[in-house]
């Protein structure tokens, strides 16, 4: 089975229309994979749809798309519509998100996080294979929908997940799990939840620049952001990260985001985030591998010498 090397889109230093000719590109530099992404940018479904006509031989995956942010049907729609430009080439990837773009970005309701994913995966497997669904879940209530043309080929469904009880849900009920910002000695962690059989998938964020304390610069910001979201504190507790940690979520609660900064030590930073000249990048990519990651879904960040088109070719998989 070929290893798979996928890449976020669009990226991060142009938008999804000037992404055409890099996303084409991408086959055949090597990379089987390319999923998106949905905060406060693009959203998780357009760049699939012009990555599955720009790109024919790619598998398409979204990772993720919040649960709380639109209907349950809705979802449906999306992802039968996508399954349907790309049969069975898409991969739906959904998740709890946050209560930041759920509810002070999207006016939704945050509520019971891992039920409304457990219920929105049930929902949608019966919906995708083409069932008339009315159902009373513990988070919401259905009553007789039916797509109106299901796909022939249902995608898989794979869940963001970062603790145990989301992660053995991902290893039960869905098709595979869905990771981010964890070491490569993380990954021996996060698969022992999944056990052997189910498709880990993590995207990894990838600095080809040999300025190591720019690097860290840069790193630190992402870091911070993420990090203090309290689905990721807790993630990073249960990775053993808890005390190292504390002194960057005390000033960050305290408001001082300069303090906050410095208080991440250099060696998360350096666990966290894939950095050095193309080889290294690719070496510690391959870490994660050996250690059960199936899927590395690489995320280069712009800011150093290297410009984005250079690195997406550097760090395409050897063949």
């Amino acid at each position: 089975m070929r290893q798979s090397w996928g890449m976020t889109i669009p990226f991060y230093d142009r938008s999804l229309s000037n992404s055409q000719e890099l996303i084409a590109r991408l086959p055949e530099l090597g990379y089987t994979d390319a999923w998106s992404a949905e905060v406060n940018g693009v959203d998780g479904f357009v760049p699939l749809a012009m990555a599955a006509q720009w790109a024919p031989g790619l598998r398409l995956g979204s990772a993720i798309v919040p649960v709380s942010t639109r209907g349950p049907g809705l979802l449906a729609m999306s992802a039968a519509t996508l399954a349907d430009l790309a049969p069975g080439r898409f991969t739906l990837g959904i998740g709890a998100s946050s209560p930041a773009i759920v509810e002070r970005w999207n006016a939704g309701t945050f509520a019971k996080p891992y039920a409304r994913t457990r219920d929105t995966l049930r929902f949608l497997k019966r919906a995708l294979a083409g069932e008339k669904v009315s159902e009373t879940y513990e988070t919401f209530e259905i009553k007789g929908f039916k797509l109106e043309r299901a796909p022939k080929t249902p995608p898989k469904i794979v869940l963001a997940a970062l603790r145990p009880r989301m992660l053995r849900l991902a290893a039960e009920e869905a098709d595979g799990a869905i990771t981010n910002w964890l070491s490569p000695d993380d990954v021996r962690k996060v698969r022992a939840e999944v056990g052997p059989d189910t498709e880990l998938i993590a995207r990894l964020f990838v600095c080809v620049d040999e300025d190591v304390e720019r690097v860290r610069e840069t790193a630190r910001w992402m870091l911070a952001s993420y990090l203090t979201v309290p689905v990721y504190a807790a993630f990073h507790d249960w990775l053993g990260r808890g005390e190292v940690l504390r002194p960057m979520h005390e000033a960050w609660a305290a408001g001082d985001r300069r303090a906050a900064l410095k208080a991440i030590p250099d060696e998360v930073v350096d666990s966290l985030v894939v950095h050095g000249d193309a080889a290294t990048c690719r070496a510690r990519i391959n870490e994660y591998v050996a250690n059960g990651l199936d899927t590395p879904v690489l995320a280069p960040i712009p800011g150093g010498d290297v410009p984005i088109d250079q690195a997406v070719r550097d760090l395409a998989p050897e063949r």
